[in-house]
């Protein structure tokens, strides 16, 4: 394959990968270390962490998502990824290389269903996706009633990026995107009252500049940690910009 082909299909394949709290791809946040590719389509991926302590079921569910888009990839033969400087790096390692799943990675120490905290996550990524677009659209009009973005419906967003992202938010946990379907509803799909809806909003905002926030302040911690990082690749012995 074609390097530049070889390239794209690699950044394209771990830009779907989420970082969980933070709802923002690890190629953006800078997580992606290493990509070594061999001609015969063994790939080997190195990611690395804000800190060393990031919370383990985190970093599992990045690496273990992070190996699953690569494998999935028509032309790849053995695929490796392993975190690098995390405190429990030896062991998530291990168990990726095996595909021993988180329970059987981490045994009496698993936390938990990785698939409930990934619901957990996705619902806060709705609920934050929701507000940018609703919050847009209530500046647009400054005279419009906050309680009005209750009866927004996805018709009524412009066809841009935030409305993209609420979108696939929505498909993520399940949500219908008919354009007649309401933009404020709760993780089942019910609206919400027009007198609740003031209150609603504020609680989404809530989250989602706990979200942003989070994300910045990681972003500050790795170039800390790492004050070499740059949003570059290394692909083959060849730098690469991502």
């Amino acid at each position: 394959m074609d390097r530049d082909l070889l390239r794209q299909a690699i950044l394209r394949a771990l830009d779907v990968v989420i970082d969980p709290e933070l709802d923002e791809p690890i190629t953006d946040l800078g997580f992606v270390h290493t990509v070594d590719v061999s001609p015969d389509g063994d790939l080997e991926v190195h990611l690395r962490l804000p800190t060393s302590f990031c919370a383990p079921n985190f970093a599992y569910l990045m690496a273990s998502d992070a190996k699953d888009v690569l494998v999935a990839l028509d032309w790849t033969r053995d695929v490796t990824v392993e975190l690098d400087d995390h405190h429990d790096s030896e062991i998530i390692n291990a168990g990726l290389a095996v595909d021993a799943g988180y329970r059987g990675t981490f045994k009496h120490e698993a936390d938990g269903d990785l698939d409930e905290l990934r619901l957990t996550f996705q619902r806060k990524a709705h609920t934050a996706a929701t507000e940018r677009c609703l919050t847009a659209w209530l500046k647009a009009d400054p005279q419009r009633p906050v309680a009005d973005a209750g009866t927004v419906r996805l018709r009524d967003l412009p066809d841009d990026d935030a409305t993209a992202s609420l979108r696939r938010r929505r498909a993520s946990i399940g949500l219908s995107c008919a354009p007649d379907d309401l933009v404020m509803v709760d993780h089942d799909g019910n609206g919400y009252p027009p007198d609740t809806v003031p209150l609603m909003l504020r609680r989404a905002r809530s989250t989602r500049i706990s979200i942003d926030g989070n994300a910045h302040f990681c972003r500050g911690l790795l170039r800390t940690r790492y004050p070499e990082t740059t949003q570059e690749l290394t692909l083959a012995g060849r730098t690469i910009s991502s």
